[in-house]
């Protein structure tokens, strides 16, 4: 399956530049398996942006479901991080996180390049807005070199812990896309049809984000 479990926690963020190796190194050596090992996490992705002009990471963590993410385990890791953990935070800048139901999924593989769209939407434009995603998601999948769309939906506020408080307080989360492919080609080129702008013009806040990443590495539950 393309994206494992029921929820996901999502982040997007940037590091200090002269911090990103430190970061890498931290991220893949220690984090990735700090937290696939707490219970309930299945898989750990990082992606990086193709471009300068939107936040440099995006990371995910997949999850059995959403109340994993507020559980005694994860929030124990929270609010006692590591001597590394706590040398890297002052380094972050951005934070963006969300904890996140998955509403729809469509595919099976998880490609290498991704489109990721985050979207505010009032009262008054949702019914609009969902039925052109609906229609959107289902046409896009037919494309050569897409394998993978979700859609995910806020299903939680995180909490202030001691790991947040030494990065300073994260921006939340309502509703993402994510679109991946096997062809960064593929992806680029439809990123100029499921846009920011698009989503705005169909009912979306004017906030709406949107940026192409490309899979660094991932560490998977053993």
């Amino acid at each position: 399956m393309a994206l494992l479990g029921n929820a996901a926690m999502l982040l997007w963020y940037d590091i200090v530049p002269e911090d990103i190796a430190a970061h890498d190194a931290w991220h893949t050596r220690e984090h990735f398996p700090e937290r696939v090992g707490i219970p309930g996490f299945l898989r750990a992705q990082r992606w990086v942006a193709a471009s300068a002009t939107g936040p440099r990471y995006l990371v995910i963590y997949e999850v059995i479901d959403i109340d994993v993410l507020s559980g005694g385990p994860y929030l124990e890791r929270l609010n006692h991080p590591t001597p590394w953990t706590q040398r890297t935070m002052p380094s972050f800048r951005g934070m963006t996180r969300g904890f996140c139901t998955v509403r729809q999924r469509l595919g099976t593989v998880l490609g290498s390049s991704a489109l990721s769209i985050r979207f505010t939407c009032g009262a008054a434009d949702k019914a609009r807005l969902e039925a052109w995603l609906d229609q959107a998601l289902s046409a896009l999948m037919q494309r050569d070199g897409v394998t993978s769309a979700f859609w995910l939906e806020s299903g939680a506020a995180p909490e202030m812990t001691r790991e947040q408080s030494i990065r300073g307080r994260d921006a939340g989360v309502d509703q993402v896309l994510l679109v991946t492919g096997y062809s960064g080609e593929a992806i680029e080129a439809l990123a100029l049809d499921l846009s920011a702008q698009a989503m705005v013009e169909k009912g979306a806040a004017a906030d709406a984000a949107a940026g192409i990443y490309h899979l660094a590495c991932l560490s998977q539950r053993a």
